[in-house]
Protein backbone atom coordinates (compact mmCIF):
# COMPACT_ATOMS: atom_id res chain seq x y z
CA UNK A 1 0.00 0.00 0.00
CA UNK A 2 1.31 3.47 -0.90
CA UNK A 3 1.17 6.18 1.71
CA UNK A 4 1.46 9.85 0.81
CA UNK A 5 3.76 11.94 2.99
CA UNK A 6 4.43 15.68 3.03
CA UNK A 7 2.26 18.68 3.75
CA UNK A 8 1.68 19.98 0.25
CA UNK A 9 3.32 17.56 -2.18
CA UNK A 10 0.00 15.93 -2.96
CA UNK A 11 -1.21 19.26 -4.41
CA UNK A 12 1.43 19.37 -7.16
CA UNK A 13 -0.24 16.95 -9.55
CA UNK A 14 -3.78 18.45 -9.26
CA UNK A 15 -2.19 21.88 -9.73
CA UNK A 16 -0.49 20.72 -12.95
CA UNK A 17 -3.75 19.24 -14.25
CA UNK A 18 -5.65 22.45 -13.46
CA UNK A 19 -2.98 24.62 -15.08
CA UNK A 20 -2.93 22.53 -18.27
CA UNK A 21 -6.71 22.65 -18.60
CA UNK A 22 -6.70 26.39 -18.02
CA UNK A 23 -3.99 26.97 -20.65
CA UNK A 24 -5.67 24.78 -23.26
CA UNK A 25 -9.02 26.53 -22.72
CA UNK A 26 -7.58 30.08 -22.64
CA UNK A 27 -5.41 29.75 -25.74
CA UNK A 28 -8.21 27.99 -27.62
CA UNK A 29 -10.53 30.93 -26.94
CA UNK A 30 -7.82 33.38 -28.07
CA UNK A 31 -6.93 31.52 -31.26
CA UNK A 32 -10.39 30.42 -32.40
CA UNK A 33 -13.64 32.30 -32.68
CA UNK A 34 -16.40 32.17 -35.28
CA UNK A 35 -17.30 30.18 -37.28
CA UNK A 36 -16.58 27.33 -34.84
CA UNK A 37 -18.80 26.50 -31.89
CA UNK A 38 -16.30 27.31 -29.13
CA UNK A 39 -18.27 25.59 -26.35
CA UNK A 40 -18.33 22.20 -28.07
CA UNK A 41 -14.74 22.64 -29.21
CA UNK A 42 -13.53 23.41 -25.67
CA UNK A 43 -15.36 20.41 -24.26
CA UNK A 44 -13.87 18.18 -26.95
CA UNK A 45 -10.35 19.54 -26.38
CA UNK A 46 -10.43 19.18 -22.62
CA UNK A 47 -11.80 15.65 -22.76
CA UNK A 48 -9.20 14.75 -25.40
CA UNK A 49 -6.39 16.23 -23.32
CA UNK A 50 -7.36 14.39 -20.15
CA UNK A 51 -8.05 11.09 -21.95
CA UNK A 52 -4.65 11.16 -23.68
CA UNK A 53 -2.85 12.33 -20.54
CA UNK A 54 -4.14 9.59 -18.29
CA UNK A 55 -3.70 6.95 -21.00
CA UNK A 56 -0.03 7.90 -21.36
CA UNK A 57 0.50 8.39 -17.60
CA UNK A 58 1.49 11.94 -18.54
CA UNK A 59 1.20 13.18 -14.96
CA UNK A 60 3.12 10.25 -13.47
CA UNK A 61 6.25 12.30 -12.86
CA UNK A 62 8.18 11.62 -9.67
CA UNK A 63 11.25 13.05 -8.03
CA UNK A 64 13.42 10.36 -9.62
CA UNK A 65 11.98 10.93 -13.12
CA UNK A 66 14.62 12.11 -15.61
CA UNK A 67 14.32 15.25 -17.73
CA UNK A 68 14.54 13.05 -20.83
CA UNK A 69 11.46 11.15 -19.64
CA UNK A 70 9.56 14.42 -19.18
CA UNK A 71 10.41 15.54 -22.72
CA UNK A 72 9.31 12.15 -24.00
CA UNK A 73 5.96 12.50 -22.19
CA UNK A 74 5.49 16.02 -23.55
CA UNK A 75 6.27 14.91 -27.07
CA UNK A 76 3.87 11.96 -27.05
CA UNK A 77 1.13 13.99 -25.36
CA UNK A 78 1.26 16.77 -27.94
CA UNK A 79 1.63 14.45 -30.90
CA UNK A 80 -1.65 12.74 -30.05
CA UNK A 81 -3.29 15.98 -28.93
CA UNK A 82 -2.36 17.60 -32.24
CA UNK A 83 -3.85 14.67 -34.17
CA UNK A 84 -7.14 14.89 -32.23
CA UNK A 85 -7.26 18.67 -32.81
CA UNK A 86 -6.90 18.34 -36.58
CA UNK A 87 -9.34 15.41 -36.51
CA UNK A 88 -12.01 17.68 -35.00
CA UNK A 89 -11.82 20.15 -37.87
CA UNK A 90 -11.61 17.31 -40.38
CA UNK A 91 -14.87 15.89 -39.02
CA UNK A 92 -16.70 19.24 -38.79
CA UNK A 93 -15.78 20.46 -42.24
CA UNK A 94 -18.32 23.27 -42.05
CA UNK A 95 -16.21 24.95 -39.34
CA UNK A 96 -13.53 26.55 -41.45
CA UNK A 97 -10.35 27.22 -39.48
CA UNK A 98 -6.95 28.17 -40.85
CA UNK A 99 -4.00 25.86 -40.40
CA UNK A 100 -2.01 28.82 -39.03
CA UNK A 101 -4.52 29.32 -36.21
CA UNK A 102 -4.41 25.61 -35.33
CA UNK A 103 -0.61 25.49 -35.33
CA UNK A 104 -0.47 28.70 -33.26
CA UNK A 105 -2.83 27.15 -30.72
CA UNK A 106 -0.82 23.93 -30.47
CA UNK A 107 2.59 25.65 -30.37
CA UNK A 108 1.61 28.31 -27.83
CA UNK A 109 -0.13 25.88 -25.49
CA UNK A 110 2.76 23.42 -25.79
CA UNK A 111 5.38 26.04 -24.91
CA UNK A 112 3.32 27.33 -21.99
CA UNK A 113 2.61 23.90 -20.53
CA UNK A 114 6.15 22.61 -21.13
CA UNK A 115 7.68 25.72 -19.52
CA UNK A 116 5.45 25.42 -16.46
CA UNK A 117 5.97 21.66 -16.08
CA UNK A 118 9.77 21.91 -16.39
CA UNK A 119 9.82 25.04 -14.23
CA UNK A 120 8.07 23.24 -11.37
CA UNK A 121 10.38 20.25 -11.80
CA UNK A 122 13.59 22.29 -11.57
CA UNK A 123 12.21 24.61 -8.88
CA UNK A 124 11.51 21.61 -6.66
CA UNK A 125 14.99 20.22 -7.26
CA UNK A 126 16.55 23.55 -6.33
CA UNK A 127 14.31 23.84 -3.28
CA UNK A 128 15.38 20.39 -2.08
CA UNK A 129 19.11 20.93 -2.63
CA UNK A 130 19.28 24.48 -1.22
CA UNK A 131 16.64 24.57 1.51
CA UNK A 132 16.32 20.88 2.32
CA UNK A 133 12.55 20.89 1.92
CA UNK A 134 10.20 18.47 0.19
CA UNK A 135 12.36 15.54 1.29
CA UNK A 136 11.63 11.91 2.11
CA UNK A 137 13.22 10.08 5.02
CA UNK A 138 14.43 6.72 3.73
CA UNK A 139 16.09 3.65 5.23
CA UNK A 140 17.96 0.94 3.34
CA UNK A 141 17.95 -2.60 4.70
CA UNK A 142 20.65 -4.85 3.28
CA UNK A 143 24.36 -5.26 2.70
CA UNK A 144 24.89 -6.22 -0.93
CA UNK A 145 25.95 -4.48 -4.13
CA UNK A 146 22.44 -3.29 -4.96
CA UNK A 147 21.97 -1.74 -1.50
CA UNK A 148 25.33 0.03 -1.72
CA UNK A 149 24.53 1.36 -5.20
CA UNK A 150 21.23 2.77 -3.95
CA UNK A 151 23.01 4.32 -0.96
CA UNK A 152 25.43 6.08 -3.33
CA UNK A 153 22.52 7.25 -5.46
CA UNK A 154 20.73 8.85 -2.49
CA UNK A 155 23.91 10.56 -1.30
CA UNK A 156 24.85 11.83 -4.74
CA UNK A 157 21.41 13.05 -5.86
CA UNK A 158 20.65 15.51 -3.07
CA UNK A 159 18.34 17.51 -5.33
CA UNK A 160 15.95 14.55 -5.52
CA UNK A 161 15.13 15.05 -1.86
CA UNK A 162 15.94 11.64 -0.34
CA UNK A 163 17.20 11.97 3.23
CA UNK A 164 19.00 8.71 4.01
CA UNK A 165 18.53 8.08 7.72
CA UNK A 166 20.46 4.83 7.99
CA UNK A 167 21.62 1.66 6.24
CA UNK A 168 20.71 -1.36 8.33
CA UNK A 169 21.79 -4.97 8.07
CA UNK A 170 21.17 -8.16 9.96
CA UNK A 171 23.86 -9.26 12.37
CA UNK A 172 24.16 -12.06 14.96
CA UNK A 173 23.65 -9.49 17.70
CA UNK A 174 20.65 -7.62 16.32
CA UNK A 175 18.26 -7.84 13.39
CA UNK A 176 17.81 -4.92 11.03
CA UNK A 177 14.10 -4.83 11.88
CA UNK A 178 14.87 -4.30 15.58
CA UNK A 179 17.26 -1.50 14.65
CA UNK A 180 14.54 0.00 12.45
CA UNK A 181 12.07 0.03 15.34
CA UNK A 182 14.53 2.11 17.34
CA UNK A 183 14.44 4.85 14.70
CA UNK A 184 10.99 5.93 15.85
CA UNK A 185 12.35 9.43 16.44
CA UNK A 186 12.39 9.83 12.67
CA UNK A 187 9.20 9.67 10.58
CA UNK A 188 10.30 7.09 7.98
CA UNK A 189 8.66 7.58 4.58
CA UNK A 190 10.21 4.74 2.59
CA UNK A 191 12.03 1.51 3.40
CA UNK A 192 14.17 -0.14 0.72
CA UNK A 193 14.88 -3.83 1.36
CA UNK A 194 17.50 -5.88 -0.49
CA UNK A 195 15.57 -9.01 -1.46
CA UNK A 196 18.53 -11.38 -1.31
CA UNK A 197 19.22 -10.46 2.33
CA UNK A 198 15.73 -11.43 3.54
CA UNK A 199 13.78 -14.64 3.83
CA UNK A 200 10.01 -14.93 3.40
CA UNK A 201 9.23 -14.48 7.09
CA UNK A 202 11.37 -11.35 7.30
CA UNK A 203 9.67 -9.90 4.24
CA UNK A 204 6.27 -10.47 5.89
CA UNK A 205 7.52 -8.73 9.04
CA UNK A 206 8.63 -5.69 7.04
CA UNK A 207 5.29 -5.56 5.24
CA UNK A 208 3.48 -5.54 8.60
CA UNK A 209 5.83 -2.89 9.97
CA UNK A 210 5.39 -0.63 6.93
CA UNK A 211 1.61 -1.01 7.07
CA UNK A 212 1.39 -0.20 10.79
CA UNK A 213 3.75 2.79 10.52
CA UNK A 214 2.23 4.03 7.23
CA UNK A 215 5.43 4.10 5.23
CA UNK A 216 6.14 2.79 1.75
CA UNK A 217 8.02 -0.49 1.37
CA UNK A 218 10.12 -1.10 -1.74
CA UNK A 219 12.41 -3.95 -2.73
CA UNK A 220 15.84 -3.92 -4.37
CA UNK A 221 16.64 -6.88 -6.63
CA UNK A 222 20.17 -8.21 -6.73
CA UNK A 223 22.16 -6.47 -9.48
CA UNK A 224 23.46 -9.90 -10.55
CA UNK A 225 19.87 -11.05 -11.10
CA UNK A 226 18.35 -8.08 -12.87
CA UNK A 227 15.06 -8.69 -14.59
CA UNK A 228 13.22 -7.13 -17.46
CA UNK A 229 10.27 -5.24 -16.01
CA UNK A 230 8.00 -6.08 -18.92
CA UNK A 231 7.56 -9.82 -18.75
CA UNK A 232 4.16 -10.82 -20.03
CA UNK A 233 2.12 -13.37 -18.08
CA UNK A 234 -0.36 -15.64 -19.82
CA UNK A 235 -2.43 -18.35 -18.21
CA UNK A 236 -2.87 -21.76 -19.81
CA UNK A 237 -5.95 -22.65 -17.75
CA UNK A 238 -4.38 -22.24 -14.28
CA UNK A 239 -0.75 -22.52 -15.32
CA UNK A 240 1.06 -19.14 -15.56
CA UNK A 241 3.46 -18.87 -18.50
CA UNK A 242 5.96 -16.03 -18.84
CA UNK A 243 7.00 -14.65 -22.21
CA UNK A 244 8.97 -11.70 -23.52
CA UNK A 245 6.66 -9.17 -25.18
CA UNK A 246 7.67 -7.27 -28.28
CA UNK A 247 9.62 -4.23 -27.03
CA UNK A 248 8.42 -0.74 -27.96
CA UNK A 249 11.46 -0.28 -30.17
CA UNK A 250 10.20 -3.15 -32.41
CA UNK A 251 6.62 -1.95 -32.75
CA UNK A 252 5.68 -0.90 -36.31
CA UNK A 253 5.66 2.89 -35.79
CA UNK A 254 8.85 2.84 -33.70
CA UNK A 255 10.60 0.58 -36.24
CA UNK A 256 9.65 2.95 -39.06
CA UNK A 257 10.87 6.03 -37.15
CA UNK A 258 14.14 4.41 -36.07
CA UNK A 259 14.86 2.84 -39.45
CA UNK A 260 14.14 6.13 -41.26
CA UNK A 261 16.55 7.94 -38.96
CA UNK A 262 19.21 5.22 -39.32
CA UNK A 263 18.88 5.16 -43.10
CA UNK A 264 19.11 8.95 -43.46
CA UNK A 265 21.97 9.31 -40.96
CA UNK A 266 24.03 6.48 -42.44
CA UNK A 267 23.52 7.75 -45.99
CA UNK A 268 24.81 11.20 -45.00
CA UNK A 269 27.88 9.66 -43.34
CA UNK A 270 28.58 7.44 -46.37
CA UNK A 271 28.27 10.32 -48.85
CA UNK A 272 30.02 13.10 -46.94
CA UNK A 273 32.51 11.31 -44.68
CA UNK A 274 33.27 7.76 -45.84
CA UNK A 275 33.57 8.95 -49.47
CA UNK A 276 36.89 10.64 -48.62
CA UNK A 277 37.76 8.74 -45.43
CA UNK A 278 38.05 5.32 -47.12
CA UNK A 279 40.65 6.33 -49.75
CA UNK A 280 42.67 8.29 -47.18
CA UNK A 281 42.61 5.58 -44.51
CA UNK A 282 43.23 2.87 -47.11
CA UNK A 283 46.48 4.61 -48.03
CA UNK A 284 47.53 5.03 -44.39
CA UNK A 285 46.64 1.45 -43.48
CA UNK A 286 48.60 0.09 -46.45
CA UNK A 287 51.62 2.26 -45.64
CA UNK A 288 51.53 1.13 -42.01
CA UNK A 289 51.15 -2.62 -42.63
CA UNK A 290 50.45 -5.18 -45.30
CA UNK A 291 46.98 -6.65 -45.64
CA UNK A 292 43.42 -5.65 -46.43
CA UNK A 293 41.90 -2.25 -45.67
CA UNK A 294 38.79 -3.67 -44.05
CA UNK A 295 38.32 -6.35 -41.46
CA UNK A 296 35.08 -8.31 -41.47
CA UNK A 297 33.92 -10.70 -38.80
CA UNK A 298 30.72 -12.56 -38.09
CA UNK A 299 28.54 -11.29 -35.26
CA UNK A 300 25.07 -11.95 -33.94
CA UNK A 301 22.35 -9.51 -34.97
CA UNK A 302 18.66 -9.35 -34.20
CA UNK A 303 17.24 -12.71 -33.12
CA UNK A 304 20.77 -14.20 -33.30
CA UNK A 305 20.92 -13.80 -37.08
CA UNK A 306 24.56 -13.81 -38.15
CA UNK A 307 25.95 -11.01 -40.32
CA UNK A 308 29.32 -9.70 -41.46
CA UNK A 309 30.37 -6.69 -39.39
CA UNK A 310 32.87 -4.31 -41.04
CA UNK A 311 35.70 -2.26 -39.54
CA UNK A 312 38.91 -0.64 -40.70
CA UNK A 313 41.71 -3.13 -40.06
CA UNK A 314 43.70 -2.18 -36.97
CA UNK A 315 45.64 -5.42 -36.33
CA UNK A 316 48.66 -6.77 -38.14
CA UNK A 317 47.81 -8.97 -41.09
CA UNK A 318 47.03 -12.49 -39.91
CA UNK A 319 46.47 -11.45 -36.28
CA UNK A 320 42.91 -10.38 -37.03
CA UNK A 321 41.97 -14.06 -37.38
CA UNK A 322 42.73 -14.67 -33.71
CA UNK A 323 39.44 -14.75 -31.84
CA UNK A 324 40.72 -12.81 -28.82
CA UNK A 325 39.64 -9.48 -27.42
CA UNK A 326 42.09 -6.64 -27.89
CA UNK A 327 43.70 -5.74 -24.57
CA UNK A 328 45.59 -2.66 -23.45
CA UNK A 329 49.02 -2.36 -25.13
CA UNK A 330 48.16 -5.33 -27.34
CA UNK A 331 51.16 -6.11 -29.60
CA UNK A 332 48.84 -7.07 -32.47
CA UNK A 333 47.59 -3.49 -32.96
CA UNK A 334 49.37 -1.49 -35.67
CA UNK A 335 50.67 2.04 -35.17
CA UNK A 336 47.90 3.64 -37.21
CA UNK A 337 45.46 1.09 -35.75
CA UNK A 338 46.08 2.54 -32.28
CA UNK A 339 44.94 5.95 -33.53
CA UNK A 340 41.87 4.47 -35.18
CA UNK A 341 40.88 2.52 -32.08
CA UNK A 342 41.56 5.38 -29.66
CA UNK A 343 39.29 7.69 -31.70
CA UNK A 344 36.76 4.92 -32.58
CA UNK A 345 37.21 5.79 -36.26
CA UNK A 346 37.77 2.09 -36.99
CA UNK A 347 34.01 1.59 -36.47
CA UNK A 348 32.94 3.93 -39.30
CA UNK A 349 32.55 1.20 -41.97
CA UNK A 350 29.68 -0.11 -39.84
CA UNK A 351 27.57 2.70 -41.31
CA UNK A 352 27.42 0.39 -44.34
CA UNK A 353 25.98 -2.27 -42.02
CA UNK A 354 23.39 0.27 -40.87
CA UNK A 355 22.52 1.23 -44.45
CA UNK A 356 22.11 -2.46 -45.36
CA UNK A 357 19.84 -3.02 -42.37
CA UNK A 358 22.06 -5.35 -40.31
CA UNK A 359 22.69 -2.76 -37.59
CA UNK A 360 21.32 0.47 -36.13
CA UNK A 361 23.12 3.68 -35.21
CA UNK A 362 22.26 3.08 -31.54
CA UNK A 363 21.69 -0.30 -29.92
CA UNK A 364 23.43 -3.03 -27.95
CA UNK A 365 26.90 -3.68 -29.34
CA UNK A 366 27.19 -6.96 -31.28
CA UNK A 367 29.50 -9.59 -29.82
CA UNK A 368 31.59 -12.14 -31.65
CA UNK A 369 29.88 -15.52 -32.03
CA UNK A 370 32.28 -17.21 -29.60
CA UNK A 371 31.74 -14.55 -26.93
CA UNK A 372 27.97 -14.72 -27.31
CA UNK A 373 28.07 -18.40 -26.40
CA UNK A 374 30.33 -17.70 -23.40
CA UNK A 375 28.25 -14.81 -22.09
CA UNK A 376 25.03 -16.81 -22.41
CA UNK A 377 26.30 -19.17 -19.69
CA UNK A 378 26.93 -16.32 -17.23
CA UNK A 379 23.75 -14.27 -17.52
CA UNK A 380 20.05 -14.51 -16.84
CA UNK A 381 18.58 -16.30 -19.85
CA UNK A 382 15.49 -14.10 -20.26
CA UNK A 383 17.54 -10.91 -20.35
CA UNK A 384 20.11 -12.46 -22.66
CA UNK A 385 17.40 -13.33 -25.18
CA UNK A 386 15.76 -9.91 -24.67
CA UNK A 387 19.03 -8.15 -25.54
CA UNK A 388 19.10 -9.90 -28.92
CA UNK A 389 15.51 -8.93 -29.78
CA UNK A 390 16.70 -5.66 -31.38
CA UNK A 391 19.30 -4.71 -33.96
CA UNK A 392 22.80 -4.17 -32.59
CA UNK A 393 24.23 -0.65 -32.79
CA UNK A 394 27.43 1.18 -33.66
CA UNK A 395 27.18 2.81 -30.24
CA UNK A 396 24.96 2.16 -27.25
CA UNK A 397 24.00 3.18 -23.75
CA UNK A 398 26.42 0.72 -22.17
CA UNK A 399 29.29 2.14 -24.23
CA UNK A 400 28.70 5.78 -23.25
CA UNK A 401 28.43 4.66 -19.61
CA UNK A 402 31.94 3.25 -19.75
CA UNK A 403 31.26 -0.44 -20.46
CA UNK A 404 32.90 -0.82 -23.84
CA UNK A 405 35.71 -2.89 -25.26
CA UNK A 406 37.45 -5.50 -23.16
CA UNK A 407 35.38 -7.25 -20.47
CA UNK A 408 37.67 -8.07 -17.56
CA UNK A 409 35.13 -9.15 -14.91
CA UNK A 410 31.64 -10.57 -14.50
CA UNK A 411 30.55 -7.27 -12.97
CA UNK A 412 31.47 -5.38 -16.15
CA UNK A 413 29.58 -7.94 -18.22
CA UNK A 414 26.48 -7.69 -16.02
CA UNK A 415 26.50 -3.89 -16.06
CA UNK A 416 26.83 -3.88 -19.83
CA UNK A 417 23.75 -6.08 -20.15
CA UNK A 418 21.84 -4.02 -17.58
CA UNK A 419 22.28 -0.87 -19.64
CA UNK A 420 21.38 -2.71 -22.84
CA UNK A 421 18.14 -4.02 -21.34
CA UNK A 422 17.34 -0.56 -19.93
CA UNK A 423 17.83 0.95 -23.40
CA UNK A 424 15.51 -1.56 -25.06
CA UNK A 425 12.77 -1.08 -22.47
CA UNK A 426 13.01 2.73 -22.48
CA UNK A 427 13.82 3.48 -26.10
CA UNK A 428 12.92 6.80 -27.65
CA UNK A 429 14.40 8.86 -30.48
CA UNK A 430 15.43 11.43 -27.86
CA UNK A 431 17.41 8.75 -26.05
CA UNK A 432 19.14 7.86 -29.33
CA UNK A 433 20.09 11.53 -29.87
CA UNK A 434 21.41 11.75 -26.32
CA UNK A 435 23.57 8.63 -26.76
CA UNK A 436 24.94 9.88 -30.10
CA UNK A 437 25.87 13.26 -28.59
CA UNK A 438 27.50 11.58 -25.58
CA UNK A 439 29.43 9.27 -27.94
CA UNK A 440 30.86 12.29 -29.78
CA UNK A 441 31.76 13.94 -26.45
CA UNK A 442 33.48 10.76 -25.25
CA UNK A 443 35.49 10.54 -28.48
CA UNK A 444 36.64 14.17 -28.13
CA UNK A 445 37.47 13.73 -24.45
CA UNK A 446 39.09 10.35 -24.93
CA UNK A 447 38.01 7.07 -23.43
CA UNK A 448 40.45 5.09 -21.29
CA UNK A 449 38.92 1.84 -22.58
CA UNK A 450 39.34 2.85 -26.24
CA UNK A 451 42.34 0.71 -27.16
Amino acid sequence: MNFVRGRYSWLIRPMLVAFDIFVVALIAMLCFSDPIDIDYFLLYQLLSWLTIAFSLSYYEVYRFTSVLKIFSLLGRQYLLFGITTFAYFGFFKDQQVSVIATLTFLTTSFLSIASFKLGIYFLLRKYRSVFGGNFRNVVIVGNNTAAHQLESFFKKKKDLGYNLIDVLENSPEKSALEALKKLNGFPIDEIYCALDDLNDDEIDNYIQYADSHQCNLKFIPNTHKFFTKKLKTDYYEYQPVLSLPEPTINQPVSKFVKRSFDLGFSLLVILFILSWMIPLFALLIKINSNGSVFYKHKRHGINYKEFWCYKFRTLNSGDEDQQMQVTKDDHRVTGFGKILRRTSLDEFPQFFNVFLGNMAIVGPRPHMIEYTKTYAKKLDKLNFVFRHSVKPGITGLAQVKGYRGEISSNEELINRFKYDVFYIENWSLLLDFRIIIQTVINILKGDEKAY
